[in-house]
């Protein structure tokens, strides 16, 4: 038997999908972006083999759902401005019998109803409908690196090219759709923006319940457990990317994804972990003590990284940028390492020496969104883009002391420390979007002293 994850008409799990009107006004901005002889042509992804003949649960392409709302297994869109039709759909074919086994196909007929398509087809005629929907198409955009549907589009130019004596004339060239559909996506719309709100909204939450539950002894697959577990209590699809708990010496992985080991007393456990609600993901990181008490040594490595995620947050302004936003936190993380004796200054000697990346070495900063490493340029013509209102971006500075790290105190010695805050770029001050997650040493160890809620106050 062939176990399948399939689900159509909504993003993975139950959730809502964006209005059609929603997608209609992205597909509007997205069309004016193209020249009056451009088209563009996305994938809505296919299912993934996870091992034999049992599959990953699907996940839509994030460009595609963006312009569409549709979660159907080798689904494509046609947009074609000015042209008739001009928005079109292939999906698969209506299917009783198989349906029985791998749930409900939306077929042509509800993707002209529900999801907006001046033209819907069987999947199955892509072949014969793609070359009329490109005749006279100068260059198309698609997600380059795809080959799928690269291999389609030069079929499609192959059949042009046959007819051109008659008067088809096949398409030239390629353009990324990635960065087409980017630079609409990093502007969040209030469609987006709501999703967000409520992915980050779910993300704290269960930071929140799993900081009030961990005890020395815990395993952290058991910690990995509660958090995704209250994202799906609460309404999520589950994680947005892989949960990073990581205990001791574990914090000093960056993408450490094991979760095995047990917590014990004394040291910190971080976790990098958000909830995905229609397709868009919180990204929170909190470090915290295991026995609930941080060690002098422990709270003052943390004060650098705090006043670091401070001073980087108060830099989430309009005309500002993600390099401005790194380099005023990389500054107090220098200098916070001079002080603690990790690092031998002058401050400006260290930037350049760049000795510090022992124990700093990524970015500050991501876009956030329906990827959690979002769409967007991040500099545009080699000059670093500045931020405007509707932005959203992490901000996370963190230090990392190896285990084996001689030059390092003995006190700090496998200690990792991330803070990271999810901001959205206001006209005004920022918005800090997980401001409701505990974060000074004061809030979190009061928050674990209170203990489990019961599951009324949940």
């Amino acid at each position: 038997m062939r176990v399948s994850n399939a689900r159509s008409g909504a993003a993975c799990g139950a959730h809502p999908r964006p209005s059609a009107d929603a997608c209609a006004q992205r597909r509007a901005r997205v069309a004016a972006r193209l020249e009056p002889d451009e088209a563009l042509v996305l994938p809505g992804g296919g299912l993934r083999t996870r091992s034999a003949d049992t599959e990953f649960r699907f996940r839509p392409d994030s460009d595609f759902y963006y312009l569409t709302g549709l979660a159907d297994p080798g689904a494509l869109m046609v947009l074609r401005p000015g042209h008739e039709p001009e928005f079109t759909l292939f999906v698969r074919p209506k299917a009783p019998d198989l349906e029985v086994w791998s749930g409900r196909r939306v077929g042509p007929d509800l993707a002209r109803e529900r999801f907006g398509a001046d033209a819907a087809f069987d999947r199955g005629a892509l072949d014969e409908k793609l070359p009329a929907l490109l005749d006279g198409v100068r260059r198309v955009h698609i997600p380059l690196g795809e080959p799928g549907v690269q291999r389609q589009i030069l079929r499609a130019r192959t059949a042009l090219w046959r007819r051109n004596r008659t008067g088809a004339t096949p398409p030239e060239g390629f353009i990324d759709a990635r960065v087409t559909v980017g630079e609409d996506r990093i502007r969040k719309d209030a469609a987006a923006l709501a999703s967000l709100r409520r992915a980050i909204d779910i993300t704290v939450s269960a930071h929140d319940v799993v900081q009030r539950s961990v005890r020395p002894g815990m395993h952290e697959f058991e910690v990995e457990a509660q958090l995704e577990y209250e994202f799906r209590r609460r309404g999520a699809a589950g994680p947005g990317y892989g949960s990073i708990v990581g205990g001791g010496a574990n914090a000093t992985i960056l993408h450490y994804v094991d979760n095995d080991a047990q917590l014990r007393d004394g040291e910190l456990l971080l976790i990098d972990a958000g909830a995905e609600f229609d397709l868009h993901s919180g990204d929170l990181t909190r470090t915290f003590p295991v026995g609930g008490t941080f060690t002098a040594a422990q709270r003052d490595l943390y004060a650098v990284c705090l006043d670091a995620n401070v001073a980087g947050i108060d830099k989430a302004r309009v005309g500002e940028t993600i390099e401005t936003i790194h380099q005023t936190c990389l500054r107090v993380l220098c200098q916070g390492l001079i002080d603690l004796g990790l690092c031998e200054g002058p401050l400006d000697a260290l930037l350049e020496s760049e000795d510090y990346k022992r124990y700093y070495m990524h970015r500050t900063s991501h876009w956030l969104g329906a990827d959690v490493h979002d769409a967007g340029y991040y500099s545009i013509g080699g000059t670093p883009r500045p931020l405007q209102p509707g932005y959203v971006l992490t901000v996370e500075p963190g230090l990392y002391v190896a285990a084996d790290d001689e030059r390092a105190p003995e006190a700090l010695r496998g200690t990792g420390v991330r803070i990271e805050d999810d901001v959205l770029v206001t006209d005004g001050d920022p918005d800090v979007l997980t401001a409701a997650s505990a974060k000074t040493p004061e809030a979190i160890e009061a928050l674990m002293a209170e203990g489990p809620r019961t599951s009324t106050e949940a």
